[in-house]
């Protein structure tokens, strides 16, 4: 069976085209022109603003004219992550999804249900002449997850909505009205590399995959393992102490997903081989015993020979790097206090990129309260000042605070609790979503956020739980058709 004979039939239809769509941040120009051709074959008004978004109208049924405007938004972008052994091209290539029992998962890579779930949403609610609405605007946002531009670039003049349901949530069952913040922490340096002298020495290119890695917002609380900070504490050991001379390092390549990979290049005196493979093989049975529970012992540190390098990074510049990196903070830093389940403050030291003269490492740091997302930034600069790095700040946002005396939050319950016979699960989340940003320019409308089931967003492990699908679906015509009316 196909995803697209999967029921919500409707549904399920649109999100497969959307897989066939290449997605990721930073190409959505053919997923946006899809969009707007969608909207005007189904009758309905859409266009492209400045910023990169959809914007979709569509007229009330009859019967509903008198309703507020209700804004359906998602985002059409997607996380490109996938297995070490994938050869998928995300900018070239469609997801190829498959069924596994109750879930929907891709062959390697994200599948995109986040937030293709949510766009596939609004393009059936456009398309299905059943529903009963008063007018609706969608907006359908650019690059939310490499820096959120598109709700950035949102003009205060666009939408004419007094409810806005964001349909970016993970679990069926729940209603956010409230998220964290967050800034990205950039670390930069230029160093003049020194020629590696290659008489009686050896080259090898340690290699870390198989890590679970995560949604840095919804996952950093598992205290899943870090690639980068793995490879830091193996390089410690090597490069510090002398037995190893550091060429090149990468990890991780999303600033908001958990590191599942890393590369070092090494090189080591003749005499001192042996010594640095025992050292890998005796990290990766630590790592694999330390997180056992976490990552069901699939971390992979292997070491093989590899062509001589003919640079390195300076020794002082590379203890002063690889201490940075270890002392840098990552996972969560505190909870909420009133809320204790709920991350208030967390960091994912996402990105690192040596070599060539240059290094970079990117952190992305999230918290509820401003005060703290900038006490968390401020412990990088230091931490990474002091290593001789030119740290900025960069794409800062503020969370979105929860209203809790929301009219519109108040009616989606009451129907959920109507239509599934139990109340819905109304929180506050530590992932990140456009409403706050959204309501800088829109700070009267009335929101919330919801979704079907998801799991493992941001990584190939990503999955959609099929029975969720149909009651999203249902809940999202409900409450279009509660919308209340102008006074």
């Amino acid at each position: 069976m196909e995803i697209y004979e999967l029921q919500p039939q409707l549904i399920w239809k649109n999100f497969y085209k959307l897989t066939q769509i290449p997605r990721p941040s930073g190409h959505t120009e053919k997923v946006a022109q899809m969009l707007v051709d969608f909207a005007k074959e189904h009758g309905a008004e859409a266009f492209i603003d400045d910023a990169g978004n959809v914007v979709m109208r569509k007229g009330a049924t009859p019967g509903y004219e008198n309703k507020e405007t209700a804004v359906l938004q998602a985002h059409m972008d997607m996380v490109p992550q996938k297995v070490k052994e994938s050869d998928h091209d995300f900018v070239n290539d469609p997801i190829e999804t498959y069924i596994d029992g109750e879930w929907v998962k891709a062959k390697g890579t994200t599948l995109g249900s986040d937030d293709g779930m949510g766009v596939a949403a609004a393009m059936s609610i456009i398309e299905d002449e059943a529903v009963e609405h008063g007018p609706i605007e969608v907006l359908i946002t650019k690059d939310e997850e490499t820096g959120m531009y598109g709700a950035f670039g949102l003009k205060a003049d666009t939408l004419k909505g007094k409810y806005l349901l964001n349909l970016d949530s993970e679990t069926e069952g729940e209603i956010t009205i409230g998220c964290a913040g967050g800034m990205d922490v950039v670390c930069t340096m230029e160093y003049q590399e020194v020629d590696v002298d290659p008489e009686g020495m050896q080259a090898f290119r340690i290699n870390m995959k198989g890590l679970r890695g995560g949604h840095s917002g919804l996952e950093i609380n598992e205290g899943r393992a870090n690639a980068n900070k793995l490879m830091a504490r193996l390089l410690f050991a090597a490069v510090n102490t002398g037995l190893a001379s550091l060429c090149s390092w990468t990890g991780g390549n999303m600033r908001n997903a958990i590191p599942r990979e890393g590369e070092v290049i090494v090189v080591v005196p003749d005499d001192k081989a042996d010594e640095l493979k025992a050292l890998v093989e005796k990290c990766h049975k630590l790592f694999n015993d330390e997180f056992a529970e976490l990552e069901k012992g699939n971390i992979s540190l292997t070491i093989e020979p590899c062509d001589m390098p003919l640079k390195a990074i300076p020794a002082e510049i590379q203890e002063n790097l690889i201490n940075a990196v270890m002392a840098a903070h990552d996972g969560v830093l505190r909870f909420i206090p009133t809320i204790p389940d709920i991350v208030e403050t967390s960091s994912n030291l996402s990105i690192i990129s040596i070599a060539d003269g240059k290094a970079e490492v990117d952190i992305l740091a999230r918290s509820a309260t401003d005060s703290m997302k900038l006490y968390l930034c401020n412990m990088h600069r230091a931490c990474f000042s002091m290593a001789g790095m030119n740290v900025k700040f960069e794409g800062g946002y503020s969370g979105w605070q929860p209203n809790t005396s929301s009219p519109l939050v108040k009616m989606m319950a009451e129907i959920y609790e109507k239509m599934y016979g139990q109340k819905p699960l109304v929180q506050v989340c530590h992932a990140g979503l456009e409403c706050g940003i959204i309501g800088v320019n829109y700070p009267d409308m009335d929101m919330a956020s919801f979704g079907p089931t998801l799991r493992s967003p941001h990584t190939p492990d990503e999955r959609c739980l099929i029975p969720t699908v149909g009651r999203f679906y249902d809940y999202v015509k409900e409450i279009l058709k509660n919308i209340p009316e102008k006074h």
